[in-house]
């Protein structure tokens, strides 16, 4: 809860006056000739002359200890507003706010009725009990005040704190799916029944050439089976003499240029060092290269994946079952090296840098766990440091609580 608020304001000045009444009420019944004569406490203010010697049994004392025993009841009262939710007995932010400011108001209370002694051992320790509680509530007070700032800024989707466990399981799950998704598929066992099949029937039209031998072929029908991938059939063509009459049945070919034959592919000649010609013999003539037809190039290979996604599948699934998925299942996730930012950023980084770009969207996916979880282990860590005093601070109010009451009845009954 936020001090600094109007709401709180009349309960500081309420606060303030009674101090100020407490402390005016003190001086004038034991220290009355420290008040200037404009202070002075009525008769009616005065308190009977008491055979007490310490300020806690005299009646004044008695009405401060009173006032802060009724306090002590009240503040315990808080935990059981808490749970009973429809009693109708004013608001919980109400009675939190009464809680507060009562109890501060203890202070003065407690200390005037000491009489700024601390007595016997009882009285001792319960003092020191009351500066326990004081200084865990402040402490509490304090954290309350400064902590959901820091949530807000630091956790951008804060989650509901009893929900995290499952949200946690559900990061589990999502990674082992992931991690399965990668398993390479079991091999498929041959029927044995199955007809071998033909090797006729193996090549197939549209097929990628083959890289070994296109290089090795020269004919133009031997570099269509390596560009088309299929059988070729070649027609017989009788070739008839120029000028000789044409056989019946057949028709003279007209508009098509005979194949043209391609000479294979002949490595450039090695110079040879000229050397010195004998008297009276020319000199042999230079060499000169002679231009050589290309083979027509081969079509490009299919682009060929099949092997860097399974090198990027076989990366990310051992990525998964070594450091994701044992991240996001521990317990303690702050203490495995992805907890540290940084390190899980430069760990992303490298992994992006091993597949390929179709499995990129994964390890973005998989960074976008390891961020929620360390949102989750920051959200756990700030609400245990804004709850884990109530750990010290209940239980020994609940003590305090018990021993004023004991004091009480040991004052009243036994002095």
């Amino acid at each position: 809860m936020r001090i600094v608020n109007r709401v709180h304001l009349p309960w500081f000045l309420f606060v303030v006056f009674a101090t100020l009444v407490s402390i005016w009420l003190y001086i004038g019944n034991f220290t009355p000739q420290t008040l200037p004569s404009a202070l002075r406490l009525p008769d009616s203010l005065l308190q009977k002359p008491s055979e007490h010697h310490r300020v806690g049994g005299t009646p004044l004392g008695l009405i401060f200890g009173t006032i802060a025993l009724s306090i002590f009841v009240f503040a315990a009262l808080l935990g059981v507003r808490k749970k009973i939710v429809l009693w109708r007995v004013g608001t919980v932010q109400r009675w939190l706010r009464a809680h507060i400011w009562l109890t501060l108001l203890t202070i003065p209370l407690v200390i005037l009725h000491s009489g700024f002694r601390l007595g016997g051992p009882m009285t001792t320790l319960i003092i020191i009990l009351y500066v326990v509680v004081m200084v865990s509530g402040i402490y509490g007070l304090v954290l309350q005040h400064y902590l959901p700032t820091v949530m807000m800024e630091r956790l951008p989707a804060e989650s509901v704190y009893e929900q995290i466990p499952h949200i946690r399981a559900q990061l589990v799950a999502a990674a082992t799916k992931m991690r399965d998704s990668f398993k390479p598929a079991p091999p498929t066992k041959a029927d044995a029944g199955a007809p071998a099949p033909s090797p006729a029937k193996v090549v197939t039209a549209g097929s990628a050439p083959m890289a070994s031998t296109a290089a090795d072929l020269s004919t133009p029908t031997a570099r269509a089976k390596s560009v088309v991938g299929s059988a070729i059939i070649a027609e017989t063509i009788a070739r008839v003499p120029e000028g000789a009459p044409v056989p019946a049945g057949t028709e003279k070919i007209t508009g098509v240029a005979p194949p043209s034959v391609e000479p294979k592919a002949v490595a450039p000649p090695t110079p040879i060092a000229a050397s010195a010609a004998a008297p009276g013999e020319k000199p042999p003539p230079a060499t000169v290269a002679q231009p050589i037809a290309k083979t027509p190039a081969a079509a490009p290979p299919a682009k060929v994946t099949a092997a860097t996604d399974a090198d990027s599948e076989s990366a990310l699934f051992d990525f998964l079952g070594r450091q994701i998925i044992p991240y996001l299942s521990a317990r303690r996730g702050d203490r495995m090296r992805l907890g540290k930012p940084r390190f899980s950023e430069d760990t992303f980084r490298f992994v992006k840098l091993r597949v390929t770009e179709a499995y990129r969207d994964r390890v973005e996916e998989m960074q976008g766990w390891c961020d929620e979880r360390r949102m989750l282990d920051l959200q756990i860590k700030l609400q245990h440091w804004l709850h884990a005093w109530l750990f010290v601070h209940a239980p020994i109010s609940f003590l305090l609580l018990m021993l004023v009451f004991w004091h009480a009845f040991v004052t009243l009954f036994k002095y």
